[in-house]
């Protein structure tokens, strides 16, 4: 038994020095990545809750595509396709027939100072002119390319549904 005492000290000193330095400090350029993103995400955020479609359009690159594995038929599509469906909702928002909301929280931002990898979690609703609600919350990852100083989604991947629970550690 004493013996096994200092195995384990010894074991866990090592475990948090390889822990300390798998994990680099954020660096200047990390900070104003985030800030930029962060400046995205609020963008995104206004153009849902204001209906602003071709705002929210120009959040994604051209050649964006969504991958969806959250209903029963597991999908990949452009973004094209995708906005077209979405559009109504947009103009039925703009013209106040609904409100709409979405907000986002992150559990991992990776990148560089023109690339990001974001995962997380995002809450979106929708209320009609009777008062129903719907939405719900969605755990994604967003691939994310700087071009001409504007951050713009490549990739949107909707991958489960979320709970509140999870939400809430996200805070």
């Amino acid at each position: 038994m004493k013996r096994l005492l200092p195995c384990t000290l010894i074991l866990l000193t090592c475990l948090l020095s390889i822990s300390t330095i798998a994990q680099p400090k954020p660096t200047a350029a990390d900070s104003l990545r985030i800030t930029e993103l962060n400046k995205y995400w609020a963008e995104l955020s206004r153009t849902v809750r204001e209906g602003d479609f071709n705002g929210y359009k120009a959040t994604y690159h051209k050649d964006a595509v969504c991958v969806f594995t959250t209903g029963p038929k597991k999908i990949s599509s452009p973004i094209a396709d995708q906005l077209k469906l979405w559009e109504p909702g947009f103009v039925d928002t703009k013209s106040g027939k609904s409100k709409s909301n979405v907000e986002f929280r992150f559990s991992q931002r990776v990148g560089s100072p023109t690339t990001a990898h974001e995962t997380g979690i995002f809450y979106f609703t929708s209320q009609d002119k009777d008062g129903k609600v719907t939405g719900g919350m969605v755990h994604f990852e967003s691939l994310l390319v700087k071009q001409n100083g504007i951050w713009l989604a490549m990739m949107e991947y909707q991958k489960s549904r979320a709970t509140k629970e999870e939400w809430d550690a996200l805070k």
